[in-house]
């Protein structure tokens, strides 16, 4: 009995976690945040960040000697010369030769140092790229929620206005058969309703079409089971436009990642003259070497007088290695003198690219200028246009009303009862249009003013 108690409280339970897990609803910061993870866009642009990770390390191992081994087996079959002896005879012999050099820069002109830094700020750069794909991203995701929030209320009002008028369908049927109305008004009504349905499906496919565009934002499949809250009001909960735009201005040029980039860009251009400078100056490398051989063939004999009395077996190999090992070391100085112009080029042509990245700078600041005086202007005429949607929706609620009894007691045909009806379902959208043009547009003054939309 008890086995079975616990057998059916686990299924219950079960049953609880699959239902709550089919009415999960998103919010908009779990959208940014999931957008932020698994968008692929920002994967490759992380992929960029650890390719410069790595160039800075190879920058840095400029700094380092560079260490080099070598070695070698060969076969000398036929007339060749005796390395013991110098002269040369028909023999067959094996040699071993093994080496390595070591070699660092001792000074490059300074490029070295200046590509180190140039790595660094290119790994500043990719970051600052990073960051400003998660923030068009999460921009682009609130933009989408806001438009699905925009299609679920928008398919309420239809579907709440084709219930009215079915009502009113039949009503106008019952008072079609007592004789109150003409049979003309119940056609009026019959043709509302049916508006009313293509409303309702052009409603419905607009909401799906939204949904749709959001969970490919999200990369999620199951597009059709997914459903975000309805949490969103309209209302500046940060007081942004209490701020003026320069104040806005001021802090965007603290915080927009576009124009760190920019500025970012512009440094690195400082540091490719700097590179391309150092192309005139002299190098200089330090290097040592290390070499041995070791011979597998006899070797002459000789007496004391020097005569050669035969051959004998060749010494153990590492005798040999010991024996025959030399070394070198030294200093390479290279000065450049004419290289074509080469070097000259690269200077000219690293100071016009340092120009670009000058004009690019002052065309971000320009443009983010822009940009916030208009997204300020967007913002409060965004409100503007709210509010005065709202009194509008509330005098058109009241016309509805007046013209709704008015139909009720005969004084009103139903061709200007239904126009009294479509003028209220059109203020009812306008509201709702102003509404997430305004919430959006505060999200926009937001995101200058340094507020993201993802709280860390």
């Amino acid at each position: 009995m008890k086995k079975n108690s616990c057998i059916s409280l686990v299924f219950i339970l079960l049953i609880g976690l699959s239902l709550k897990a089919q009415t999960k609803k998103w919010t908009l910061e779990e959208c940014v945040r999931y957008a932020v993870d698994n968008n692929i866009t920002i994967k490759q642009t992380q992929l960029d960040s650890e390719t410069a990770a790595i160039d800075r390390k190879g920058a840095f191992g400029s700094f380092l000697p560079s260490l080099n081994a070598n070695a070698s087996h060969s076969w000398n079959i036929g007339l060749n010369q005796d390395i013991t002896t110098g002269l040369l005879r028909n023999q067959t012999t094996q040699f071993t030769s093994a080496g390595a050099n070591v070699s660092v820069d001792i000074y490059k002109g300074l490029q070295n140092q200046n590509t180190l830094r140039k790595a660094n700020l290119s790994l500043v750069a990719a970051k600052y790229q990073l960051l400003k794909m998660q923030e068009d991203i999460a921009l682009n995701v609130a933009n989408a929620f806001l438009q699905v929030l925009f299609n679920k209320e928008n398919l309420k009002v239809q579907l709440d206005q084709k219930a009215i008028n079915e009502k009113q369908l039949s009503r106008s049927e019952e008072l079609v058969k007592a004789g109150s109305v003409p049979r003309g008004d119940l056609l009026d009504i019959k043709a509302t309703v049916a508006l009313d349905n293509q409303k309702v499906i052009t409603a419905e496919n607009a909401l799906l079409i939204s949904k749709l565009s959001l969970t490919q934002l999200l990369q999620l499949k199951d597009f059709e089971n997914f459903e975000i809250t309805d949490e969103t009001t309209a209302k500046d909960e940060n007081n942004i436009l209490s701020q003026t735009p320069l104040i806005i201005y001021d802090k965007a040029k603290e915080t927009r990642t576009v124009l760190k980039i920019a500025q970012t860009n512009l440094e690195i251009a400082e540091k490719n003259v700097a590179i391309a400078k150092g192309g005139f100056q002299p190098n200089l490398r330090g290097f040592y070497n290390f070499n041995s051989r070791v011979s597998y063939a006899d070797v002459p004999d000789f007496d004391a007088s020097g005569k050669l009395i035969g051959t004998k077996s060749p010494a153990p190999f590492f005798e040999q290695f010991g024996n025959n090992k030399g070394q070198s070391f030294g200093a390479q100085l290279s000065i450049p003198i004419f290289n074509g112009f080469s070097a000259k080029n690269n200077v000219e042509r690293s100071k016009v690219n340092l120009e670009k990245s000058k004009i690019v700078v002052e065309q971000q600041e320009l443009d983010l200028q822009r940009n916030v005086y208009t997204a300020f202007t967007d913002a409060k005429g965004g409100l503007n246009a709210y509010e005065s949607s709202l009194v509008a929706l509330e005098a058109r609620q009241e016309a509805y009303n007046y013209a709704k009894e008015k139909y009720a007691v005969g004084m009103m045909n139903s061709f200007d009862f239904n126009q009294s009806q479509t003028l209220l379902s059109n203020a009812q959208s306008d509201v709702l249009r102003s509404k997430y043009d305004y919430i959006f547009k505060i999200k926009i003054l937001e995101f200058y003013f340094g507020i993201p939309i993802l709280k860390n």
